[in-house]
């Protein structure tokens, strides 16, 4: 692992890296200030736009994947860390053609699916047509392991853009291109090794001596491209980690990994190079991985795409991707996709020689505005009785901040309880400077914005996103009276919007434990008070609950056994307070 760097300040890199897109390819702009990278616009005509984004240290995803016939967008976080939802927000709504719809296509990594996530879901309530695909093609660890959160994304989520990308230049729908990119997406199993972990830019230098580095004769397989653990350290010839990665990939009487089985005529090869091996060994190993296709599986790739697509820095390894090319149902063929002349410096095709010389110097300056205001819709409430609820609930939230504080302590890192103080404060603070509307789409909006704006972590980016959904929900509704049936209508709908960001049930002591019962409940009732007894039976079900999703999981201890999940918790004190039920005396946890 190198350690020596020519850019140690990583904030620096990022901002000047990004720059140097629109040096290569002048059809490029670049938002510095939300670290986007967008086509120009031009007098083409419109077709569905597609952004993706990450982390930054993958390049030359996403960034060199910005070009006619590949993504409209990309959106930059910092090193090995999501953009955020306001980033992704701006490039959604200000930096692309949203006419005929935008897709997402990201990796399934937690941070990536929630902001992106949140980003689409706001996007939604403001109207625009957008959806998401997220990639999972990591086989390295299997199901077992990998558990609800499911596969990691890694290179075969540049094929995915690739083909997606085509479809859309050539004008097929936002529901077309979100189907082929979803077909594309189940028919990808890859699998990584490297050497060693890499080393970021301006962090410290580990031992050498630390017992987690590599020892001089490992290769990790199935490590990840953030240094994530694989599935295994050996000591082995590259003939025997590309047998052992082969088998990984194809086995299908290992259960825990046979996602796929290849049975397609036309499979296409991708041998991706993590970004420290030099041209000369990628050489040999595309070489190997081929020979062994084809005489240990009988495999003749149709197509062999060796190179530099998605790195982890300057990680010493490489990746093997697999594309089963299935019919797709329409006229073009994954292969004709994949083969459609693009223009993008992260993939094999040269810029044309028009565009260098078209000297257009045309950018998009549309403002992102993050509270932009919704149009009223028609869908009414008591705004008077609404307010003294929402204020009732808030402060019960606000009152019971030391003891989710104190449940938080105990299983988790002790910010949930001031997280969601400093969220229900900030909406209190919003109901002082204004009143409710009255329409019930403008109000829940400008709350969703606020609580956006106040909370973080995955709590702040949970609840923007069902707050969004709700939006949306309730936009569906129609003009008229909103009742507990519209309510509770519009409530079931953004829970099922939410489940697509987050695997988490009851059951799994979370938020969600207060959540799904508080909908369900009034769905079946209509009886708002029922509907927050539920939430607090859920909330207090998790008491003893283990753990199998968030921070809880890495925490350990027997902690989780005397205390409720705090998120849950806080939740349903809530739902009470917006019921008007009266606070009862904290009874043993003190």
């Amino acid at each position: 692992m190198s350690t020596k760097h020519f850019f140690n300040d990583p904030t620096h890199l990022v901002n000047s890296a990004l720059l140097a897109a629109s040096l290569t390819n002048p059809a490029l702009a670049v938002d510095s200030h939300h670290k986007i990278v967008y086509l120009r616009p031009s007098d083409a005509p419109s077709q569905v736009s597609l952004v993706s984004g990450g982390g930054s240290g993958h390049e030359p995803s996403f960034t060199g994947l910005v070009g006619q016939g590949l993504l409209t967008a990309s959106v930059a976080g910092t090193i090995f860390a999501s953009p955020s939802a306001e980033q992704i927000s701006a490039g959604i709504v200000t930096r692309v053609d949203t006419d005929k719809g935008v897709l997402a296509i990201i990796m399934n990594y937690t941070g990536d699916v929630l902001n992106f996530g949140m980003a689409v879901e706001k996007a939604k309530s403001a109207g625009v047509k957008v959806d998401m695909v997220v990639v999972g093609d990591d086989v390295g660890v299997g199901r077992a392991k990998a558990g609800k959160v499911g596969r990691r994304g890694i290179a075969g989520t540049v094929l995915v853009v690739k083909i997606a990308g085509a479809l859309a230049e050539l004008g097929y729908s936002l529901e077309d291109v979100t189907r082929i990119a979803n077909l594309t997406a189940s028919n990808l199993v890859s699998v990584g090794a490297s050497l060693d972990h890499v080393h970021v830019p301006g962090r410290d230098v580990v031992d050498q001596n630390d017992s987690d580095r590599l020892k001089y004769e490992e290769t990790e397989v199935g490590m990840g491209i953030h240094n994530e653990a694989g599935s295994a350290r050996l000591a082995v010839t590259i003939e025997e980690l590309v047998k052992t990665m082969l088998k990984q990939l194809l086995d299908q009487s290992d259960k825990d990994r046979a996602y796929l089985k290849v049975n397609s005529k036309e499979v296409v090869l991708l041998v991706n190079n993590l970004g420290g091996v030099s041209p000369l060994e990628m050489g040999g190993i595309t070489t190997e991985v081929a020979a062994q296709l084809r005489r240990n599986y009988q495999i003749e790739p149709c197509r062999i795409l060796a190179g530099t697509y998605m790195t982890s820095l300057n990680g010493s390894g490489f990746s093997i991707t697999l594309l089963n090319t299935v019919p797709t149902g329409l006229p073009p063929t994954l292969l004709s996709l994949l083969d459609a002349p693009s223009q993008a410096t992260g993939w094999a095709a040269p810029i044309l020689a028009k565009t260098w010389t078209a000297d257009n110097t045309a950018t998009r300056e549309k403002t992102h505005q993050t509270a932009s205001a919704a149009q009223p819709t028609g869908l009414t409430m008591d705004e008077v009785s609404a307010r003294h609820r929402l204020n009732a609930g808030l402060a019960r939230i606000i009152a019971a901040e030391p003891r989710v504080t104190r449940y938080d302590t105990v299983v988790g890192d002790g910010d949930c309880g001031i997280g969601l103080k400093r969220g229900a404060e900030a909406v209190q603070a919003m109901l002082v400077r204004a009143r409710p509307s009255g329409d019930v789409v403008v109000d829940v909006r400008s709350v969703a914005a606020v609580v956006e704006a106040s909370m973080d972590g995955t709590s702040g980016a949970l609840y923007t996103i069902f707050l969004n959904a709700l939006v949306a929900a309730l936009r569906r509704q129609g003009k008229g009276v909103a009742t507990e049936q519209v309510w509770a209508k519009a409530l079931s709908e953004a829970l099922l919007a939410l489940e697509r960001y987050t695997p988490a049930k009851p059951g799994d002591r979370t938020l969600v434990d207060a959540l799904e019962p508080f909908v369900v409940t009034l769905g079946e009732t209509g009886d708002l008070k029922k509907a927050a007894e539920a939430a607090k039976k859920g909330a207090e079900g998790t008491r003893g609950m283990e753990a199998s999703l968030g921070r809880t999981v890495y925490v350990g201890g027997q902690g989780f056994k005397d205390v409720p999940d705090p998120g849950a918790y806080g939740l349903s004190e809530f739902f009470l307070g917006f019921a008007g039920i009266e606070e009862e005396t904290d009874g043993g946890d003190a």
